[in-house]
């Protein structure tokens, strides 16, 4: 399939490079702190070094590249020296930045399916290495598999416990869902997998597109593979989505009724999807075009109509989360409000003053409560029984939260 072609990206082009060129690579939201975090602050020197090496879009896969071979290089001299703990980090983080180097391909070409090998090979090597279980998981689907990463929490040693399913954003991709150290979900006790589901990252190398039947179909695909494993309370299984990945969370969940809880960060919940793809970076549509398939932009625009909750989001019974920001830019909080409005079932909403989509960097994330500890908290909560009770919160700029109830 041949890259998509918008009318936006086509005559924004120069535009953006000149953004990037003032602003740097996350002109369009906190890219390279998110690819960051996972990695630890080990990474931090190397990340930097991108934010100075990108001044084009043209600059951002080759820089991503560059540093993922030189890590991957420091990984395999440490292997062959027996130093398993330095060849570890160093594998996931090349892991990590061979994954950031896919990002700017909105097509299967030939670098898009070397970087995603490359990718696989090194997480897999951090796999082998790593402090504590992880393996790949394929979760079976229309005659294909989606691709995951199944972790355990350190030293677990058996019996069954809580699971999370971990669905990233449009940009996000599974290798930087569980932090290589202290995360906050196998600190807490609780297993997780996470995986790209139809057109995210790898999925759409595999020909797996984006759209609501397969949304659907997947959270029953992911939660029979959940349940079948040894390790996992069935009883006890939540969903967790990100950015775009609130949206598959939610469709997800209102499609399959043995989750337990569905937490979202960061909302894209706007039914159609106006915003994104029409008023926000044009990278945006581009990208989503080549996770659906589609190359004609008309045919596409039609596409997004589908891209709903509405009629879906009323089957969800079980305790629903949603942390946004006061200002989103890329889903207006009007549509995260009208969705809680709309839900029976238990459910808060957490909104923080001043913040745009990226929920944080913004005082009320600093001094309040911090809002991925927020979501694991709530979470392991839920997961554990706990009651609560429905409300709307507002983080204010000053840390006070104020609490309205439903």
């Amino acid at each position: 399939m041949n890259a998509p072609v918008t009318r936006r990206w086509t005559e924004q082009r120069w535009l953006i490079d000149n953004v990037i060129r003032s602003v740097g690579i996350d002109w369009d939201q906190p890219r390279s702190i998110n690819y960051n975090a996972p990695c630890g602050p080990e990474a931090n020197a190397d990340f930097a070094g991108i934010r100075e090496r990108v001044k084009k879009y043209a600059d951002i896969s080759p820089a991503f590249e560059t540093a993922a071979r030189r890590r991957e290089a420091k990984a395999k001299t440490a292997e062959a020296a027996e130093q398993w703990v330095t060849a570890r980090q160093n594998y996931f983080i090349a892991a990590v930045q061979y994954a950031a180097a896919q990002w700017p391909y909105d097509e299967n070409n030939d670098k898009n399916l070397a970087l995603n090998q490359r990718k696989r090979d090194c997480y897999l090597k951090y796999t082998q290495y790593a402090d504590r279980k992880v393996e790949a998981a394929w979760i079976p689907f229309q005659g294909k598999a989606l691709p995951g990463w199944w972790h355990l929490p350190p030293g677990y040693s058996g019996g069954r416990i809580p699971a999370v399913v971990s669905i990233p954003g449009m940009d996000g991709f599974k290798e930087a869902s569980v932090a290589m150290y202290g995360d906050r979900w196998l600190s807490r006790g609780i297993a997780v997998l996470s995986v790209e589901g139809p057109g995210q990252y790898e999925s759409a190398v595999l020909g797996i597109p984006v759209s609501m039947p397969n949304w659907m179909a997947a959270g029953r695909a992911i939660m029979d593979w959940m349940v079948a494993r040894p390790e996992v309370d069935p009883q006890r299984i939540g969903v967790v989505g990100q950015s775009f990945g609130s949206f598959f969370a939610t469709i997800s969940c209102a499609s399959e009724p043995r989750y337990r809880a569905c937490a979202v960060t960061a909302s894209c919940l706007e039914p159609g999807c106006h915003t994104i793809f029409e008023e926000a970076s044009p990278t945006f549509k581009q990208r989503f075009m080549y996770m659906s398939g589609y190359t004609n932009e008309a045919a596409f625009d039609e596409f997004r109509k589908t891209l709903t909750w509405e009629g879906h989001a009323d089957n969800i019974r079980v305790p629903y989360l949603c942390v946004a920001g006061e200002s989103d830019e890329l889903s207006p909080l009007v549509h995260a409000e009208k969705l809680l409005t709309t839900l029976q079932c238990p459910k808060q909403l957490v909104v923080y003053q001043d913040s745009r989509h990226s929920v944080g960097n913004v005082p009320a994330a600093s001094l309040g409560p911090m809002p991925a500890v927020l979501v694991a908290d709530w979470m392991h909560a839920r997961l554990a029984g706990k009651p609560f009770v429905s409300e709307r919160w507002f983080v204010e700029a000053s840390g006070r939260v104020a609490v309205t109830t439903y």
